[in-house]
């Protein structure tokens, strides 16, 4: 008799939860966006360094002694942001397809300035790898990334 009444119950609860019109959390996982991959893992931020908001432009040449110098063009959410630059993200071995990653980073203001977007210029050498192997860098921010190719020579 009281299996009963538990089957009963549990039948009805399930008949009140489908009911309901909302999906199950399966659902609502599968719908959901899959994070990025990256093959580096990000480097350390300093206290008061993050990200810039977004990137709008890139580029990358040969620089002297087989490096590359970076530049990259981005947005700020406010004004008053300064040392901007860029921070490599870590490999344990090569990039496989010659792409390196870096975070485009800039000291948030510690007085709020103006709000609103703001652009700003970042360019730097980098000189990690002088054997060849960098065949382009993506630039990645909070809410994008762009992929530069190193020019042919």
């Amino acid at each position: 008799m009281l299996r009963k009444v538990f089957v009963a119950v549990g039948a009805l609860a399930c008949l009140s939860l489908a009911a309901c019109g909302e999906k199950p959390a399966a659902d609502a996982a599968a719908t959901a966006p899959a994070p990025k991959k990256y093959f580096g893992r990000e480097a350390p931020l300093y206290a008061g360094q993050e990200k810039v908001e977004s990137i709008t432009a890139g580029s990358i040449e040969a620089g002297p002694g087989g490096g590359v110098i970076l530049k990259a063009s981005g947005i700020t959410d406010g004004a008053g942001w300064t040392q901007a630059g860029f921070l490599p993200r870590i490999y344990a071995g090569k990039a496989p397809d010659g792409i390196y990653e870096v975070d485009v980073v800039a000291q948030k203001p510690t007085t709020p300035g103006a709000a609103g977007p703001t652009p700003v210029e970042v360019k730097g050498d980098w000189s990690k790898y002088t054997d060849g192997r960098v065949k382009g860098v993506k630039y990645i921010s909070k809410t994008n990334e762009i992929v530069a190719m190193l020019p042919a020579k």
